[in-house]
């Protein structure tokens, strides 16, 4: 008998469309569960077998909290702005709305097929007007914010202005760009233009000029993934760092309180360390080293236990105080290396083992010691982290050793690592020496004895530093969200009128002069003597909030109402993919807070568990020739990794380069008459530049919907990567089809009787169900899947054909197989969709046994084992055991030194 699955699939499905089963109210006297998926971008090349991964998952876990009595929130949309769709709209002319259309239709057909349970009713688009007008009105509330330090929290802009209005900069503790001074006096006098960038200073969307990737052919800003080895990778044109204006969310006011709260989150540690790793808390010294001239410079340093160390200084070639620490003699060279070093991304500069630099000719003095010390530029200095400028302890820095060596420079031990076995340069351990009052101190001792000297000698303070930048908001492409900024005399202010929506242009190329393709429709550009931002959002813009849109995603007045956002609150379970590890979720969080601190949300954290999915590997063949290798696309070889004569003609039609490959080096085998070729299976990445990506739709056609969903979910544990392989996939075949002959004949016809169940089938039964139900909770989805195939089996053997005993199966097994439930479900006579069946509970007195088998030992040694009642006494225990034929024969005569019985385990003799 065969399993239709494209009669269920279709039915199921149909069924599920027209009873609007999956769409979900705002307000229930259930308890809430919300289920969210990372945010997918629909590529042009659609879903592989990879992708659903993480959405089958989050799947099963909506369907069976669902069926727990939970009203589930499990939506689904499109992060639809970003650079793929430019790009390919600048190769084709196409719109990239019309491509991003295409793309989305071809997901959402992809994801129907599978069956996922979204209330398609709440989806939206990152491109709709509808959904970035909310995203450009949060990112007006930001620009109208500052953070105060005090309160620690985000508060209306207005309230700063007071506060300069009565008394200037005194008393003030705010996130600020640069430290300003100035009275109320002085306030009052300013123009409006002044007052305006003093503002910028303080909010919390705020222009500043930052150095960026330039391509000069290419006439526009390049991210660091676009640029290899100094130059474009798209054309190869030279690429130089330049500063640009761009927009910035001071996503480092929040860093003490985003790290706080990982404290307080059910993520895993390695997830949250990615997190604190990227804030980077560092505590430390500002220490001012005097030039000669007498002007500052300071330096930032986690060790200023180690300043008798210090040789040299670098500062980073952006640094502002560059041009005049280089003497005239030196200005040519230091140019020159300056230039070079705009070909570099700070990404080559810091994983390079290369040492470059130059002598500035300047020289500062050591704050304890007086010794002049001399000053060096270097690219292994960015001016991004700390001061832009390092005290070099080429003694216990790696890359201060590094450079001391290639310069020839002064290197002075100041810890001694001796009683610390393999110690490196980088570990805080050790005692001190050649450091005057520090000499004998153990490292740590002597860190807070160095601060307490700098501050008692007035050369720097005690301060905390993070690796945490302020967010770049800047993009310089059409495809995104237009800024609600209009320029008035060069100066930012907020347009009211939302969405400012993105105009037609004639070219989606940049304009060559850093300005975006905006800059090209110039009747929307200019308004009067105003201009309007010619720069868009970059893609985390729409995805930093989504969630809370799916609460209430077609509400007109606010971007989610209140009432809603008070009843889902936030995501209690997401489940994406480790590429967002830092990004995405720090920006959400950041978001999220700021919307907190406004009231506007109820929750200080958008995420309470975080689960990531591990990668579905591809698997990739290759044929190997005498001197290299070559890929083979993967659809066109059988099973056993063979490509016949027809189909090694029709590959190379596919891919020319095998359509180069001489036919002498081809090592044709044969066997029963046929030739073909042997290829070297491989496990990598699964991508369609590989060869190697596999279309779920061509699974579900032949196998199923529930066979591809299971098998995903088969492959082993959903934080582990496991390669694809469709030869596995049969084994999840034959076990549905066999769940499915348990209800039905040969004809399909529904084959079941109202006889009660026995024992042996409730304990089976009960077995799975309390597996499956503990497994879902741990979320250890490939062992339900063997909890199923075993009672599966089990029945099978006792040819089971009970209703009493296969119905509740339909509904544990609802969450992992949809469409076979449902129809099995409705087959039944139900009057409701198995979607809203109750989960089955366990009934442990099913599960107790009546006898227990203990293996008995005889001195240490397992000779038999017996079966015995449950909750037998030890005497009862004993007389059975010694009446065994084989214990009597092992014992012989011999007296009984000892009888151990332990109750449900063993029983051992000693005699």
């Amino acid at each position: 008998m065969s399993y239709p699955h494209k009669k269920v699939d279709d039915f199921a499905q149909q069924f599920w469309e027209e009873q609007q089963i999956y769409k979900v109210e705002n307000q229930s006297e259930k308890p809430k569960f919300y289920v969210l998926d990372m945010f997918p971008y629909p590529s042009g090349a659609g879903l592989h077998v990879g992708h659903p991964l993480g959405y089958i998952a989050s799947d099963i876990v909506s369907r069976y909290k669902r069926q727990n009595g939970f009203n589930v929130l499990h939506p689904m949309g499109f992060d639809a702005f970003g650079l793929p769709a430019e790009q390919y709209a600048i190769q084709t002319g196409q719109h990239p709305r019309d491509t991003t259309d295409q793309n989305i239709a071809r997901y959402k057909e992809q994801l129907k097929k599978i069956g996922f349970c979204y209330d398609w009713s709440r989806e939206f688009r990152t491109s709709d007007p509808d959904y970035y007008k909310w995203t450009q009105w949060i990112f007006s509330q930001m620009f109208s914010s500052y953070y105060d330090n005090k309160t620690q929290k985000a508060q209306p802009i207005e309230q700063l202005i007071q506060h300069f209005e009565q008394s200037g900069t005194e008393n003030i503790d705010v996130a600020q760009t640069q430290a300003l001074n100035f009275s109320a006096q002085d306030w009052a006098g300013y123009a409006k233009n002044k007052r305006d960038e003093i503002l910028m200073n303080y909010r919390l969307a705020y222009t500043d000029y930052s150095m960026v990737n330039w391509c000069q052919e290419l006439g526009t800003v390049l991210a660091n993934d676009e640029v290899v080895n100094g130059k474009s990778e798209r054309g190869g044109f030279p690429v130089e760092r330049r500063p640009m204006r761009q927009w910035f969310l001071r996503i480092t006011a929040y860093a003490d309180r985003l790290l706080e709260s990982l404290n307080h989150l059910d993520w895993s540690d390695s997830m949250k360390e990615m997190q604190r790793n990227w804030i980077g808390k560092s505590e430390g010294a500002l220490i001012n080293f005097k030039t000669e001239e007498g002007k500052n410079l300071k330096v930032f340093t986690t060790r200023p236990d180690t300043i008798f160390g210090v040789t040299f200084m670098v500062v980073a070639p952006e640094h502002e105080m560059l041009e005049e620490l280089t003497t005239m003699e030196r200005s040519e060279a230091v140019d020159e290396y300056v230039e070079y070093v705009k070909s570099r991304t700070d990404v080559e500069r810091l994983q390079e083992k290369k040492v470059s630099g130059e002598f500035t000719g300047s020289y500062a003095i050591h704050p304890f010691t007086n010794k002049k010390i001399p000053i060096y530029v270097s690219e292994y200095i960015l001016i991004g982290y700390g001061t832009g400028a390092i005290m070099a302890v080429p003694s216990d820095d790696d890359r201060d050793e590094a450079f001391a060596k290639k310069f020839g420079l002064d290197i002075i031990e100041v810890v001694d690592k001796s009683q610390h076995e393999n110690a490196t340069a980088a570990q805080k351990v050790g005692k001190l020496v050649n450091s005057d009052f520090l000499n004998g101190l153990e490292v740590k001792d002597a860190i807070a004895k160095a601060i307490d000297q700098v501050e008692e000698q007035e050369v720097g303070e005690r301060t905390t530093n993070y690796r945490l930048r302020d967010a770049g908001f800047s993009r310089q492409r059409y495809w995104g969200e237009p800024f609600p900024i209009l320029y008035k005399k060069g100066n930012a202010e907020l347009i009211n009128e939302l969405p400012v929506k993105l105009p037609e242009v004639d070219s989606y190329q940049p304009t060559g002069d850093g300005k975006s393709p905006l800059a090209h429709a110039e009747e929307w550009m200019v308004v009067g003597d105003d201009i309007r931002e010619t720069d868009t959002m970059p893609g985390y813009a729409g995805s930093s909030w989504y969630f809370l849109r799916y609460m209430d995603p077609n509400n007109k007045d606010r971007f989610v109402g209140e009432d809603a956002e008070q009843y889902w609150q936030n995501v209690d379970l997401y489940i994406g993919g480790t590429e967002h590890a830092v990004g995405h979720l720090m920006y959400s969080r950041f978001w999220q807070k700021f919307l907190f601190d406004l009231g506007l949300v109820s929750q200080n954290e958008p995420f309470k568990k975080l689960v990531n999915q591990g990668m579905i590997q591809g698997r990739s063949l290759f044929l190997d020739l005498s001197d290299r290798e070559m890929r083979v696309p993967i659809q066109f070889a059988d099973r056993d990794d063979r490509i016949n004569k027809e189909q090694w003609e029709k590959a190379k039609a596919f891919d020319g380069r095998l359509a180069e490959v001489d036919e002498s080096e081809l090592n044709w085998q044969s066997e029963n008459g046929a030739e073909f070729l042997q290829l070297r299976p491989d496990i990598e990445k699964m991508s369609k530049s590989k060869f190697n990506v596999v279309n779920p739709d061509e699974i579900i056609d032949e196998y199923g919907a529930d066979v591809f969903r299971m098998f995903e979910m088969f492959l082993g544990p959903i934080d582990q990567h496991k390669p694809w392989d469709t030869k596995g996939i049969d084994g999840v075949a034959k076990f549905l089809r066999k769940f499915w002959t348990m209800f039905y004949n040969e004809e399909n016809e529904l084959d079941l009787n109202d006889e009660e169940p026995t024992k042996e089938e409730l304990k089976i039964v009960h077995q799975c169900i309390k597996k499956v139900r503990e497994d879902i909770e741990r979320l250890s989805f490939n062992t339900c899947v063997s909890a199923f195939m075993i009672a599966t089996n089990e029945l099978t053997s006792l040819n089971c054909k009970k209703r009493k005993v296969l119905e509740p199966l339909v509904a544990l097994i609802s969450p992992f197989a949809p469409h076979t439930a449902e129809q099995i479900w409705q087959d039944l006579g139900n009057e409701t969709s198995v979607v809203d069946a109750v989960y089955p509970e366990v009934i442990e007195e099913y599960l107790i046994e009546d006898e227990i088998e203990y293996p008995v030992s005889i001195n240490g040694k397992m000779r038999t084992k017996i079966n015995l009642a449950n909750g037998i006494a030890q005497d009862a225990a004993k007389e059975i055991v010694l009446s065994n034929d084989v214990v009597k024969k092992w014992v012989e005569d011999k007296p009984i030194k000892k009888f151990i019985f332990v109750p449900n385990r063993i029983v051992n003799i000693v005699v």
